[in-house]
């Protein structure tokens, strides 16, 4: 028997919920691309909830059937392995807007104290037959099998790698793990940081003894333009721009002890072959 289920763990956190119809959801999608919005979108549920909150409502919200009809509130989760799914939100159901196509389309607003829990409560779904979406009563609920750190403390390796500037800052100012520290100090690196907004792209190089843990610790304590002349022109426009719409991510990873005239050569030929066009946040 677990010590606490998520039925549970979710009323103890949440007087709203209690006495409310509920449907816990498991995102799986492993589809190369999707159809959202009629719009044609790569990516997967995880990729979207870490960095792009809105397309990834968008994706929840919209169905081929009417799963949540009658649905108050959806408790939902990423699934990991064949069995187990990690909580990453509850929201409130307040109805369907007009059918979109073929589909339904829910009108669907995230619930408000459930942070300290996101990514850090981990159930044992079940069975991998079980349906995506199942109603959460006494006779259905869910053990906690474990309560962990969260998806920031695991590092992901190097090329999956793709960070928020609020993702960075919790990474290496206020967390400081020590998977990541080990990781991205004991390798320099060409990187890029992608403007989601607009599609363009700066791409950079690290080098010296601190690593890419250095170099993008400098981001981290300078509001995300790391001392770079076009990025720090773009943020006195918009404080908040990197924020909301820069990804850094690892191009091709470099030795420690490699040249600093060496990485920039390396830049400097990733950014040939990327196209002067794609490359606009750089100055050079």
């Amino acid at each position: 028997m677990a010590i606490i289920t998520i039925k549970e763990l979710l009323e103890l956190r949440s007087k709203e919920l209690i006495g409310k119809r509920i449907k816990l959801v498991r995102h799986k999608d492993n589809r190369p691309s999707k159809t959202i919005k009629e719009e044609v979108v790569e990516g997967n549920p995880y990729i979207w909830y870490r960095n792009d909150k809105n397309k990834f409502l968008e994706y929840q919200a919209e169905q081929h059937k009417d799963v949540f009809k009658n649905v108050d509130y959806i408790v939902s989760f990423i699934g990991e392995n064949s069995k187990t799914a990690r909580f990453i939100g509850v929201y409130k159901v307040h109805g369907k807007s007009e059918k979109n196509g073929d589909n339904f389309h829910y009108i669907i607003t995230e619930v408000e104290g459930f942070d300290e829990l996101k990514e850090k409560v981990k159930i044992d779904w079940g069975k991998s037959t079980l349906s995506w979406h199942q109603w959460l009563n006494s006779k259905n609920d869910k053990d906690v099998i474990e309560i962990i750190p969260g998806y920031d403390y695991l590092f992901p390796g190097y090329d999956n790698v793709s960070l928020t500037l609020s993702q960075l800052k919790n990474i290496i100012i206020d967390k400081e793990y020590s998977s990541w520290k080990q990781m991205l100090s004991s390798i320099n690196a060409i990187y890029v940081i992608s403007d989601r907004k607009t599609g363009k792209l700066y791409v950079g190089s690290s080098y010296g003894k601190e690593g890419l843990w250095g170099r993008w610790k400098r981001y981290a304590e300078t509001n995300g333009h790391g001392n770079n002349v076009e990025l720090e022109n773009l943020l006195k426009e918009d404080l908040n721009y990197a924020r909301d719409n820069f990804v850094w991510s690892i191009i091709k990873v470099l030795p420690i002890d490699i040249l600093q005239k060496t990485a920039v050569a390396k830049e400097q030929r990733i950014k040939e072959i990327l196209g002067k066009e794609a490359c606009t946040l750089n100055k050079n």
